[in-house]
């Protein structure tokens, strides 16, 4: 059976959410199978959107990291634009409560990792219409690392950034709306003082142990250093490299699938080569980054290939790499204290990151940090029954 977001099944019965006027949470991720836009979709089919909310990067993606548009109006389809990103609770609230809608549907695609911040735009939307009295809607889309597998640390509270506000794994192994299911039966209400009422249209055709090539979907970049189903496996361990002294390929065509800095020599892929991680080869790279750390200067370090996916590990690839460059090289290091990812407040950027400050410390108290790492586990064992859908 071909894949069939929860966008199509909702054009296709406009009834799955009942009456009501809603605000899109969407962006540029928000298509088709034919790459059409799923707002004009959505309206061409009854379903009466009023108001669009858009994510980091913006609702069109034209901005890097950590930025967003000022567009206030949708020219396609006339609809006024919200952006949301980094806005506080009460902020949230208020563009809800302006926008007058009864409810909010949320599509976008994620990449499976807690540090995306598109599921925190989501977890951040739900609390807020939890307080107003909205309805929340998720129309599912695959996980494309799968979702079979969960990986790596949880979340120390203490460490709630926009890159993690809650204690789920680094991989976490579930689609959106999921996820959406998950936080609905734990964090919401906690957070809240009650659940939102929450509705998830499920996909067809989509099994735990599909790659996303399998889907029949194009893959649109979810964001300006995503361009590959490759970069998504990859980044599940990679992005702890935003926190250090070592570039994550920013400013690239292959970030996060290829890390470097100056100081790094020919003795760091002859190490990862030797390290025999499953799933993963290594190859002696160089390149010059056009922007973020070292831009306009050669760095060397590795590119990683996935070779396979069900046995590449992306967390202990990444954190074996750290381990390698601590013992190797004195000029690694974590990000100062103060430098921000997606986070008003100081700290290390890796202990957001990971989730907690363990993997930072053992590096600098001269610690393997590979003795931090869990075996990955099976998703269906490591959340309840009544979250899963496929």
């Amino acid at each position: 059976m071909a894949l069939r977001p929860g966008v199509v099944a909702l054009c296709d019965d406009p009834a799955l959410i009942g009456a009501g006027r809603f605000g899109l949470v969407t962006n540029f991720t928000g298509t088709m199978p034919d790459l059409s836009r799923n707002v004009d979709a959505l309206l061409a089919a009854g379903v009466p959107i009023t108001a669009l909310f858009g994510p980091e990067h913006g609702l069109r993606g034209s901005v890097q990291a950590g930025q967003t548009e000022s567009s206030d109006v949708d020219p396609g389809s006339g609809l006024p634009i919200h952006e949301t990103y980094l806005r506080s609770d009460r902020e949230l609230d208020r563009l809800i409560d302006e926008a007058d809608v009864d409810g909010l549907i949320f599509d976008m695609q994620d990449i499976g990792s807690r540090c995306y911040t598109y599921i925190w735009t989501m977890y951040d939307a739900m609390l807020s219409a939890a307080r107003t009295g909205k309805r929340f809607i998720v129309l599912d889309r695959p996980n494309p690392v799968g979702g079979r597998t969960a990986a790596g640390p949880g979340l120390d509270p203490a460490y709630s950034s926009f890159v993690g506000r809650v204690d789920i794994p680094l991989r976490h192994g579930l689609t959106v709306g999921e996820l959406a299911r998950h936080l609905n039966r734990t964090y919401v209400p906690q957070t809240a003082g009650r659940p939102v009422d929450l509705t998830v249209v499920a996909m067809t055709g989509w099994t735990r142990e599909t790659e996303f090539e399998a889907t029949g979907l194009p893959w649109i970049p979810p964001s300006p250093n995503m361009p590959w189903v490759t970069t998504a496996y990859a980044f599940c361990g990679t992005v702890l490299f935003e926190g250090t002294t070592v570039s994550e390929g920013r400013g690239t065509t292959r970030p996060f699938e290829q890390v470097g800095a100056p100081w790094v020599d020919g003795r760091f892929p002859a190490a990862m080569r030797a390290a025999g991680l499953p799933g993963v080869l290594f190859r002696e790279t160089w390149f010059t980054p056009s922007f973020h750390k070292y831009a306009g200067e050669q760095v060397s370090g590795v590119a990683l290939h996935v070779v396979d996916r069900q046995a590449f590990d992306p967390v202990r690839t990444a954190v074996t790499m750290i381990a390698v460059l601590a013992e190797l090289y004195p000029e690694f290091g974590f990000s100062a204290p103060g430098e921000r990812v997606h986070a008003p407040h100081r700290g290390y950027a890796v202990d957001r990151l990971w989730g907690s400050a363990t993997l930072r410390q053992a590096v600098e108290d001269g610690r393997d940090p590979r003795a931090l790492l869990q075996p990955p586990s099976d998703v269906v064992d490591h959340y309840p029954d009544d979250v899963l859908l496929y």
